[in-house]
């Protein structure tokens, strides 16, 4: 499987294009819809899903342009099933203020722990919130990584100060379901350069209080 990054958005959120032959898919578009477009374009794709690991407003800006243009579904956790539509829970309307606040279709998809199959790609869902309620992180088990959107990241986790957020529930997150992964597994965050379960494991400041390695 090939892993694009791209950074996008009004923060630079990573959006990964996770491609196999000639199919994709679209994780956390966070803005930039014609970035997403021009890529998916140069390399003859064509997407499947978009798939966010949960929906504040740096990670949905280009859902609905590239839902509408592809004619493609989103996939997001029950727990922010009313956010897309919602520009205070989403926080667009905090962040970049009411005539350019967030206000996009529901979701297609709700996403449920487990297995997910789409088209040829296979993923397991596990649920791990702290950092919003419906946080996901996406594991492809085949090819040893995790899209971890923000809950775990290089040297640090994600901030917990938002409503809903919950500092020890991100720690039960990162400590129950990531930690367990093998120490080779790659971690493609949502913000910032990627890394693995085993560097955060034996170095990650803010988890080291959590788990000892």
């Amino acid at each position: 499987m090939k892993i694009e990054t791209l950074s996008l958005g009004p923060i630079g959120t990573n959006c990964y294009i996770l491609s196999k032959k000639t199919t994709c898919l679209i994780v956390d578009p966070g803005g930039d819809a014609n970035v997403i477009k021009d890529y998916i374009s140069k390399n003859n794709l064509t997407p499947e899903a978009i798939l966010l690991t949960h929906a504040h407003f740096d990670h949905i800006g280009a859902v609905d342009e590239l839902r509408q243009f592809y004619h493609i579904d989103v996939y997001l956790h029950e727990a922010e099933k009313d956010w897309l539509g919602n520009p205070e829970l989403n926080r667009s309307i905090l962040f970049l203020g009411e005539r350019d606040a967030y206000k996009t279709d529901a979701p297609d998809h709700l996403l449920e722990v487990g297995e997910l199959q789409i088209g040829d790609f296979t993923m397991e869902v596990l649920h791990t919130p702290g950092h919003s309620p419906g946080s996901v992180s996406f594991i492809f088990k085949d090819d040893q990584f995790m899209v971890s959107g923000d809950v775990l990241f290089q040297q640090g986790i994600g901030r917990t100060d938002l409503p809903g957020g919950s500092m020890e529930q991100l720690a039960e997150s990162i400590v129950t379901q990531l930690y367990v992964l093998d120490d080779g597994y790659h971690v493609y965050p949502g913000h910032g350069p990627a890394t693995t379960i085993g560097d955060e494991k034996r170095s990650n400041p803010f988890t080291l209080q959590f788990y000892k390695p």
